[in-house]
């Protein structure tokens, strides 16, 4: 490390993630000596603002990485396999928040709360959770530790940022649209690749990503797979529907657990869960007090309320859980990850 910090390139910085990453670099005064923003040849040119400084954006190539020690990268997929390796030769640890390396064996996949020693055996590539996964093992991985965890049962209430910067606008469009009376049009949701598109405002599409051979989705699947590799635990019963909903930002879960501990109460979760490091506990039924997405915006923790044992189960458990995705689920936990490389003495 240098006198001032580290030298950090943010990959994909006009999207709504990049835009995140850069203002969360600073609100957490991550310590950066120069600040590298990178996008794609349609948006170099643009100018952002860190720490009062306007930065101009280039256009990603190789040769960007030259001298970056960490890259941030949330630019897609695409550019995730073509970049991160060059980046990568250049002496940058990588740390992508697309699925293009979760499940590759030699890439850890980290939420700092959970897995941080997982780090210790990356090889320049680190890996970012999805979205919902994240929040959801934040809120899960307390409860495991302290009465083992047998099944998960999730159903999502997806925020349409998840999607990007288009689909907000759309959700605006259509809502606009809608209220004066004109037909809303939908080019985006549930995927733009897709050929049919529906429209989001005043609706729910139970579809994000697109459909597998199993019936489940790209999404489902991503949550249930790196659920079992970030706790990991192989033999995890998972599994999920992810709903995508008119709301901006801001996930929320509906959780179903199986505990492997008899005689657990709802009072011995929740005093895990208040002590549990990135969590806030939001649970009084008798005060109406409980987690709610317009509420989780601009905050850091994940939010756990409505617990309650099953009717039916003796070890089952339900749970809602909400967090801002552009944060925790995406910008934030990348930041940590760097802040946990720099604990652990591995940059």
């Amino acid at each position: 490390m240098s006198v001032n910090g580290y030298h950090v390139a943010v990959v994909g910085a006009t999207g709504a993630v990049g835009h995140q990453m850069i203002k969360t670099l600073e609100d957490r005064n991550f310590p950066v000596s120069k600040l590298t923003l990178l996008s794609s040849s349609r948006s170099a040119g643009t100018k952002l603002t860190f720490k009062g400084q306007e930065i101009e954006v280039q256009e990603a190539s190789p040769e960007s990485f030259e001298g970056v020690q960490i890259a941030l990268f949330s630019a897609g997929g695409s550019v995730s396999k073509q970049l991160a390796k060059e980046a990568v030769k250049r002496g940058a640890i990588v740390i992508d928040n697309t699925s293009a390396f979760r499940m590759d064996e030699d890439v850890p996949l980290v939420v700092p709360e959970v897995n941080e020693e997982d780090l210790k055996w990356h090889n320049g590539i680190i890996a970012n959770p999805n979205c919902s996964t994240i929040q959801m093992v934040v809120a899960l991985e307390p409860i495991r530790k302290h009465f083992g965890l047998n099944k998960i049962i999730v159903s999502t209430y997806q925020a349409v940022s998840g999607a990007g910067v288009s689909a907000i606008e759309e959700l605006k469009q259509q809502t606009r649209d809608i209220l004066e009376g004109k037909e809303p049009k939908a080019n985006i949701l549930p995927v733009k690749s897709d050929e049919k598109h529906y429209q989001i405002a005043f609706n729910a599409i139970p579809q994000i990503d697109k459909f597998q051979e199993n019936g489940f989705t790209f999404e489902e699947m991503k949550m249930i797979n790196e659920t079992k590799k970030i706790m990991h635990k192989n033999d995890l019963e998972v599994a999920a529907t992810c709903v995508r909903l008119p709301v901006i930002t801001g996930h929320s879960e509906s959780v179903y657990i199986e505990i492997e501990r008899d005689g657990v109460s709802v009072e011995d979760i929740q005093k895990v869960l208040k002590d549990a490091p990135g969590v806030t506990l939001q649970d009084d039924p008798a005060e109406q007090v409980y987690p709610m997405p317009a509420y989780c915006v601009g905050k850091y923790d994940t939010f756990v309320g409505r617990i309650r044992k099953d009717l039916d189960k003796a070890n089952g458990f339900h749970l809602w859980v909400v967090s801002d995705n552009l944060l925790k689920g995406a910008a934030l936990n990348s930041v940590q990850i760097a802040e946990s490389l720099i604990k652990l003495n591995l940059v």
